[in-house]
């Protein structure tokens, strides 16, 4: 039997939620806990989702962005929940988008764009009428504003004037009387004059531009090469009569060319012939592309331009199919396990990408291979970016302020780097200027408390007395080897309360994840003196065994721990970081697996090498 089924979009938008009968629970809770843990995570590869006694089986929907979800009971086998989800997709995206292509909807806009265009129509349609002459500027002017008054400055007069568009006039139909005919005579007279006072000036303009043009530079000459000939050096040049002397092309013997000279001229003539062969050979790849993508545009191959340049040249506004997606998913999670990616890691993450873009409409210019390669690259980062912060320096002022000093506790298997990197955790606390306290919890390695008393002493040279009021910086809390862990940490923490030590440091045994009464042993550590922090420390080096080594470590303290919500790993410390290149899948192995930031890189031998992970580095380096 179900609990509920809802329909919201990526928004957070519920569309539609339905309770079924009987069922009075509120799944606020778990439905926010799959937006957080999955969608927001990128961990869309698997269907199923189970939060305490609820599992929930979704669908996306990339094209219309929604998200379909339904509830049952963890403990039921509910077989048909995939065809109900799949029928109730189907059905509510066609009345969606029936909902969007109402005939009511469609004619309703047709309404409302007829009536503006018949405004639009009026508008245009009105007829401007002409404005009289007592609406006009000129009727405002008066016959002494039109004189022109001789002793007043020219400049003045024009400022004064404003500009007006010069109109023709009306023709004259014929004399009305002896006044008009005498100003008719002189006004013609007056029009002779200036023409032939601008004849005159034309013929002046004319004169003075042949005269400037004869004073300018003479033009640039046709170029004379050096020894180019011509039809008068013909006979000069003809060497064909002179049977008896020697060939030395024009030249006396004590010009003939040189050794050197030989040798640079071949240099050139090979290099020349290695571009063509070099341009030949360009010519000929772009011939055999453009045929392979006019025969099977769809048939993928493997070439030097990286990951994604077999589907270059992609493009359309077309929805992305699975079939589509598929070459590329496969290419994407051969490449993803030769940078030391988990398998099962990269088919999930694979599977995740498949499920986020199925559906979804490309764009006239999008590609699949921009596309794809846009959405892991958005996955990745997103996996790697911690959900929650874990800022140590912050919470040990904290703890400072509560009177208490901060405990973390470091675990992993063997040989991986737990004390050097506990080390340099002491060396980055003490440069903040806090007082820390080592317990030596490995009291099963012969020689892990002097390995711990050996970074002490190096640890208080470095960081003296002095440059902490003259209190140790670092001590080491140590009672030898065959006891009890957990109850020398006991010891230790009650210790550093009492000499107000800031940070306590618990080094722990490696263990094999798959040692039975050592990871009982470190459960009862974690269980009874519930550290503040609990880092998991392992390799960059390992692939699957990360993923193996995690899972396993989870589990055993889960459930090996007494109480009701045990404690499981808090972060992790990511060592040899400086000697694996670009090969960083191990950082996504550990990181979704755990779904824990990885709160130190290790990348070198010497105290000061230890930093923060650069989301963004370690992807472009996986993608590279």
């Amino acid at each position: 039997m179900l609990d509920f089924f809802s329909i919201f979009s990526k928004g957070g938008i519920v569309l539609w939620c339905y309770t079924f009968q009987g069922v009075k629970a509120n799944f606020t809770e778990p439905i926010n806990a799959l937006i957080k843990t999955v969608l927001l995570q990128e961990r869309g590869g698997n269907s199923q989702f189970t939060h305490g006694p609820l599992q929930m089986q979704y669908k996306l929907d990339n094209e219309f962005e929604l998200v379909f979800v339904v509830g049952f009971q963890k403990v039921l086998t509910l077989l048909y929940v995939d065809k109900l989800i799949t029928d109730v997709h189907r059905d509510f995206r066609d009345r969606y988008r029936k909902k969007l292509l109402d005939i009511q909807f469609i004619e309703k806009v047709k309404k409302i764009l007829c009536v503006l265009d018949n405004a639009e129509v009026k508008e245009s349609n009105k007829v401007t009428t002409m404005r009289t002459f007592d609406k006009s500027g000129k009727s405002q002017k008066t016959i002494k504003s039109m004189t022109i008054d001789k002793n007043k400055d020219p400049k003045e007069v024009e400022t004064k004037k404003k500009p007006s568009t010069p109109k023709a006039k009306k023709p004259v139909e014929g004399p009305t009387n002896g006044t008009t005919v005498a100003n008719n005579s002189t006004d013609m007279d007056q029009i002779a004059r200036n023409r032939e006072a601008m004849s005159k000036r034309m013929a002046t303009g004319k004169g003075a531009g042949k005269g400037k043009k004869t004073s300018q530079k003479k033009g640039k000459s046709a170029r004379i090469w050096e020894n180019g000939g011509n039809s008068k050096d013909a006979e000069a040049l003809d060497y064909s009569g002179l049977q008896n002397e020697p060939l030395t092309n024009g030249h006396g013997e004590e010009n003939n060319i040189t050794d050197e000279q030989v040798k640079s001229l071949q240099i050139f003539i090979e290099l020349s012939t290695c571009d063509l062969e070099i341009e030949e050979e360009e010519m000929i790849i772009e011939e055999e592309a453009e045929s392979k993508s006019d025969t099977n545009i769809c048939s993928y191959r493997k070439s030097s331009g990286g990951l994604f340049s077999m589907f270059r040249g992609l493009v359309g506004s077309k929805a992305l199919s699975k079939e589509a997606l598929q070459p590329v998913l496969d290419s994407m999670s051969d490449h993803l396990i030769g940078k030391n990616v988990a398998a099962d890691i990269a088919q999930k993450m694979c599977d995740s990408v498949s499920n986020k873009l199925e559906g979804k409409i490309l764009g006239t210019f999008s590609t699949i291979a921009s596309t794809v390669k846009q959405s892991l690259n958005e996955s990745l980062v997103q996996i790697l970016t911690p959900k929650r912060r874990v800022d140590i320096l912050r919470d040990v002022l904290e703890a400072q302020r509560a009177g208490k000093p901060y405990v973390i506790t470091f675990c992993g298997v063997n040989g991986v780097g737990k004390s050097t990197n506990l080390a340099k955790i002491c060396f980055w606390l003490m440069e903040n200027g806090f007082r820390v306290l080592i317990a030596a919890c490995d009291t099963f390695r012969a020689g892990a408390v002097e390995q711990l008393r050996t970074h002490k002493t190096r640890l208080h040279t470095l960081h003296p007395p002095s440059m902490h009021g003259g209190r140790d910086g670092v001590c080491l809390f140590e009672k030898g080897y065959g006891k009890d862990a957990a109850g020398i940490a006991m010891q230790a923490i009650n210790a550093a309360k009492e000499q107000r030590y800031d940070v306590v440091l618990v080094d722990t045994a490696g263990r094999m994840q798959d040692n039975e009464p050592l990871m009982r042993s470190l459960a009862k550590l974690i269980t009874v003196n519930t550290p503040d922090l609990v880092l998991f420390v392992g390799e960059a080096l390992v692939g699957n065994e990360a993923v193996d080594q995690l899972v396993k470590f989870n589990q055993a303290l889960a459930d090996y721990s007494n109480s009701e919500k045990p404690r499981t790993i808090d972060g992790i410390v990511l060592t040899k970081f400086d000697t694996i290149d670009d090969k960083v899948g191990a950082a996504i192995s550990m990181t979704y697996t755990t779904g824990q930031p990885i709160v130190f890189v290790g990348t070198g031998q010497s105290y000061p090498d230890l930093r923060s992970l650069n989301a963004k580095a370690v992807v472009h380096a996986l993608l590279k």
